[in-house]
């Protein structure tokens, strides 16, 4: 008992570390390892998952909005399309065939891979201060935050909104519709379409990630899904390793964070594009 509640904490860091860093929630790694590791029924590992996701977005916020790297704006607005999306996801299932998100959404989350090498030798800073957005201006979208990496402040523009609402809405349609987490597609519509600077788009996806999760976790919770003795030493874990994960993020170079980045899109987007021929990796 006390060597698997020990696992729970590693794991927790790990997925706190790497979820806090990149914007994405744990469920990619969690699922896996309860399910595979641990012989764990997958409702159970999704449900560890969920609060995964909570607990990464609680322990990275509060060092974000601290530092003021995170765009709340940003957030609260995409999240409306997320959760529109969502709602029209669960309402369609079994209208829309599921494999043709699997691969749509397989094949952006490639491309977003792409356009991310294609950023790797560009600049290491793309603060976007010739474009002007009417949306994002009426909105006061656009931001500022100060790199401690390159000691200095970096003001960017958000251009391209109608685009990001499209992904962000996508996005919830899926998560609804196919039960995906969606941290990823956040991070692509901000940094690909909407041209926000990634750290500002990593952090702003970790708070949009809880408010989500929060909103499906009261279901997991009264169906049973959720076991305190796997979720409550991952969570504490977790929490952890966001808050050690939000501080390295800060002072990581851009580039680096691209090339953590890069692979885990890949995979992913090959994983979906799997799914929907009917295998699973």
């Amino acid at each position: 008992m006390l060597n698997s509640i020990m696992i729970m904490l590693i794991v927790g860091i790990s997925v706190g570390v790497l979820g806090s860093i990149l914007g994405i929630g744990g469920g990619m790694i969690i699922t896996p390892v309860l399910t595979l590791g641990f012989g764990l029924d997958i409702k159970y590992a999704i449900g560890a998952s969920i609060i995964a996701v909570i607990a990464t977005s609680s322990g990275a916020t509060i060092a974000y909005l601290k530092d003021n790297v995170l765009n709340l704006r940003v957030a609260m607005f995409l999240e409306i399309a997320t959760s529109i999306g969502a709602i029209m996801g669960a309402l369609l299932t079994g209208v829309i065939r599921p494999v043709f998100l699997y691969l749509l959404f397989g094949l952006l989350l490639f491309f977003s891979g792409a356009n991310m090498v294609r950023k790797l030798w560009g600049k290491q800073v793309q603060t976007n201060a010739d474009s002007d957005d009417s949306i994002a201006k009426k909105l006061k979208l656009n931001g500022s935050y100060y790199d401690k990496n390159l000691h200095k402040q970096v003001d960017y523009k958000v251009t391209n909104v109608p685009s990001g609402i499209t992904i962000m809405l996508g996005a919830g349609i899926a998560s609804g519709l196919l039960g995906i987490g969606s941290g990823a597609f956040k991070v692509i519509a901000m940094d690909t379409f909407m041209k926000m600077p990634l750290k500002p788009s990593s952090s702003t996806s970790n708070l949009m990630m809880g408010v989500t999760a929060a909103a499906s976790a009261t279901i997991y919770f009264f169906n049973g899904s959720i076991l305190p003795q796997i979720a409550v030493p991952m969570a504490l874990g977790i929490i952890v390793g966001a808050a050690v994960g939000s501080r390295v993020m800060q002072i990581m170079p851009v580039r680096m964070l691209r090339m953590i980045f890069i692979p885990i899109l890949l995979y992913l987007g090959l994983q979906m594009i799997l799914k929907g021929f009917g295998v699973t990796i």
